[in-house]
């Protein structure tokens, strides 16, 4: 895949958040390796592999959603799109912004004061290992919710003088481009 080139400050940001969750996987299936030796080989099952995975998927699970918008490879519906004239497809970019930030400030408003007081009190996972989960999940949902906002504003400030992309149909079979023009599938090998 090639990257969308990095138009701003935050573009910046969001690639360097993305940078660490590309790591982070890794990191997951390591330790998750780690714990199947020591329960299967040692017999010392750990009490903290799982609770750490799931807290460091969660983190890579908020993140990789602000990656894929930054990266502008999040779904949408091209049919009427790329019917409309440029005009009409700005009034749908802007209206596409305007729904993800009324959401975005609705989810910070509603949800601030909850996840102030799990990171006040340090809540923490109840269980053997006790990590932190809802104390620094909750914050992380808020603050992705606000960098997604920032960053849909700046995909549309950058991308409102590009030239529109239109989208043929044909970009979504997997065939060459030579068998779509001439419709002959290739001979299978005996």
């Amino acid at each position: 895949m090639v990257e969308h080139e990095r138009t701003g400050w935050l573009d910046t940001i969001t690639w360097g958040f993305s940078r660490v969750a590309m790591w982070a996987p890794a990191f997951i299936v390591t330790i998750i390796f780690y714990e199947v030796v020591m329960r299967y080989v040692f017999v010392q099952p750990t009490l903290w592999v799982n609770e750490m995975s799931l807290w460091v998927a969660g983190a890579v699970y908020l993140t990789a959603g602000l990656y894929a918008l930054q990266q502008r490879s999040h779904i949408r519906i091209f049919i009427l799109y790329d019917l409309a004239p440029r005009w009409l497809r700005r009034i749908f970019d802007s209206l596409s912004v305007f729904c993800v930030c009324v959401f975005a400030f609705a989810v910070v408003w509603g949800g601030f004061g909850e996840a102030r007081a799990k990171l006040m009190r340090w809540e923490t996972f109840g269980t053997a290992f006790d990590p932190p989960i809802p104390a620094t999940i909750k914050p992380l949902i808020l603050v992705t919710l606000v960098f997604l906002a920032l960053q849909s504003i700046s995909n549309l400030y950058y991308d409102w003088n590009k030239e529109p992309e239109s989208h043929d149909p044909a970009d979504d079979l997997e065939m060459p481009p030579d068998e779509v023009l001439t419709g002959n599938p290739p001979k299978p090998d005996v």
